[in-house]
């Protein structure tokens, strides 16, 4: 848990994750329409909360002024946000009536809808758990957000006065790790009744904090910031004695039970968004799971046949596959080139339109690689974007699990891997959603408070489908495999939390079903048992929405649907949640074509 209203948006922008910006109308894009504006001036009201409670979040969004402001954690603060919050939601929902327009209209609800939801996390959160700061982690992401290729020079100066007020040298602010301690000291001992922190994730927060501390340093001599070695030396003794204090008082304390209260993890849920019950949701994978075993049994022969392997059960061939190995002197070539050909068969099956520009991947640091142990697409801000663009990002180890231990992952690093990865974190996938919204304009309700992970991850997830049949049949073996282990999270995350399903089967699912490596394994359970709760299942629940929305809609439009003005218009409409978008395209898209 750290600052909620901060913890919120990092929640409901994706795990990894975060973004954006402020004015979505930017140099690529045309004169903004009246309703944008409208919206943006509602949206304005909201922003201006985050930028008070959480400027590391509201400056990486893409707000102006907050580059050297830090989130206060001193004594009340949760109750400071709720009673701003309150006010805004009053403000928005008196508003409401007055509004003509139907896509303002529209925004406003999508507003009002995320403030509620930012004020039930908060009271859940005051009502079950006991607060927990990675204070490492806090102060990495607000550096990190200053310093990268991405920001402009002279914005990059601020991270030296965020050192500053992190570490208390800055008059007026107490360390971090001071108000942090205090809060957790405070709460523990008022509100015995509430559950600890689960003690594998402290663990993990412990053993990944040095990765944290070592990137900061590096970053302030990479990009060339003097004068930060005195606060960094005050940073490392402060998170020194805070991990001191972690160790002594609240390791032992902590919860050998992963799963959270119901009410949470039901909450959980919705807002990563998903739309359907969880029960049906876990039926449907586990059909879905079966299918895809059977089909990758199928072309596993054909490839087993083919390179001559010596046993065609699609487990065994998904392993020769792996021996396939990229190292890191090569991977990026050979994803780049990934990334043409598949822009190729985008532009020749008339898919969807591409921007006009190449494609951004790198590899992860370290840092990010404790922080998002999984390939990762950082978007571009997204409010007064300038030209910035989003990164595909390939970290080559699990760094630091609860043990201590890195290991190496190989499920994404081999040759026939690199197909189903580009399509689903570049494109049409992640980067490619993300660059629509930049270059053609979207209200900034629809990016910012109406994202929601069945919507981001739905569309990477298809992404692959629509790719697949053109792709080599090593290639389209990876994809049906890419989907059984989304399939998999949508039954084995909510059967962990629930008490249906043990550590042990999830784990064998997941090595021997599912084939992945010891360091995904690792990093799949940690994501279902702490690190995103209820988030894994969003994959499948996005890709079910968007097949079905596709289905009904080249039902009712015949051989006048056209695809490519369908992935256009889908992704024209930012964020929004599957029932908004199925609205959309019952509403405009489909009469426009009849």
């Amino acid at each position: 848990m750290t600052n909620c209203t901060q913890n919120h948006y990092f929640k409901v922008l994706g795990l990894v994750f975060l973004f954006c910006i402020l004015n979505l109308q930017n140099s690529f894009t045309q004169e903004t329409p009246e309703w944008i504006t409208q919206s943006n001036q509602y949206t304005a009201r909201l922003l201006d909360v985050i930028a008070k409670h959480s400027p590391e979040s509201a400056a990486r969004l893409g707000i102006d002024g907050l580059d050297d402001q830090i989130s206060d954690l001193s004594e009340g603060f949760n109750e400071r946000a709720l009673n701003d919050l309150n006010t805004v939601n009053e403000y928005l929902k008196a508003e409401l009536p007055q509004v003509k327009e139907e896509l303002v209209k529209q925004d406003l609800l999508i507003l009002i809808e995320s403030t509620e939801n930012e004020i039930a996390e908060i009271n859940l959160e005051d009502t079950y758990l006991l607060p927990y700061y990675n204070t490492a982690s806090i102060v990495y992401r607000g550096i990190r957000g200053l310093l990268e290729d991405r920001i402009p020079e002279e914005r990059r100066q601020a991270a030296l006065a965020r050192l500053k007020k992190y570490v208390g040298s800055e008059k007026g602010y107490e360390p971090l790790t001071t108000l942090a301690r205090e809060e957790m000291e405070r709460e523990w001992k008022e509100n015995k009744d509430r559950i600890a922190p689960f003690r594998e994730e402290v663990e993990r927060d412990l053993k990944t904090s040095n990765e944290y501390i070592e990137e900061i340093e590096e970053l302030f001599i990479k990009y060339g910031i003097k004068g930060f070695q005195k606060d960094y030396k005050k940073l490392v003794a402060q998170l020194q004695s805070y991990h001191a204090y972690i160790r002594e008082k609240v390791l032992p304390n902590t919860r050998t039970d992963f799963k959270l209260p119901l009410d949470i993890y039901s909450f959980n849920l919705k807002e990563y968004g998903v739309d359907m019950p969880i029960g049906e949701l876990q039926q449907r994978a586990m059909v879905a799971f079966k299918e895809l075993q059977t089909q990758l049994q199928v072309l596993g022969k054909i490839i087993a046949d083919k390179n001559k392997y010596p046993s065609n059960d699609y487990r065994d061939v998904l392993r020769s596959l792996k021996k396939d190995q990229l190292d890191s002197a090569n991977i990026l070539t050979v994803y780049r080139q990934q990334i043409k050909e598949i822009e190729d068969i985008i532009k020749d099956r008339q898919i969807l339109t591409l921007p006009d520009r190449e494609m951004v991947i790198r590899l992860a640091s370290p840092a990010e690689s404790a922080a998002a142990p999984a390939p990762f697409m950082s978007p571009p801000r997204l409010i007064g974007n300038t030209g910035e663009y989003g990164e595909f990002v390939l970290p080559l180890k699990a760094t630091g699990g609860s043990d201590g231990t890195s290991l190496q992952i190989d499920d994404f690093t081999h040759l026939a891997a690199s197909w189903p990865l580009t399509a689903h974190e570049g494109r049409p996938g992640h980067e490619l959603q993300f660059t629509a919204m930049v270059e053609r304009g979207v209200s900034q309700a629809r990016v910012i408070f109406a994202a929601n992970s069945v919507n981001i991850e739905g569309w990477a997830l298809y992404a692959e489908e629509i790719i697949q049949p053109y792709l080599p049949l090593e290639g389209q073996f990876m994809t049906l495999w890419s989907r059984l282990v989304r399939s998999g999270r949508a039954f084995l995350d909510p059967g962990l939390n629930l008490g249906t399903i043990t550590t042990g089967e999830a784990r064998f699912i997941l090595s021997h079903e599912i084939g992945l490596s010891e360091a995904l394994v690792r990093s799949e359970l940690e994501r279902y048992r702490f690190r995103a709760p209820g988030q894994a299942t969003s994959y499948f629940n996005g890709y079910l929405r968007l097949m079905e929305l596709r289905a009904e809609t080249e039902l009712v439009l015949g051989e006048k649907f056209n695809q490519l003005a369908f992935h256009d218009f889908v992704l024209g409409q930012g964020l929004l949640p599957p029932r908004l978008i199925k609205k959309a395209v019952l509403e405009k898209f489909i009469p426009a074509y009849k």
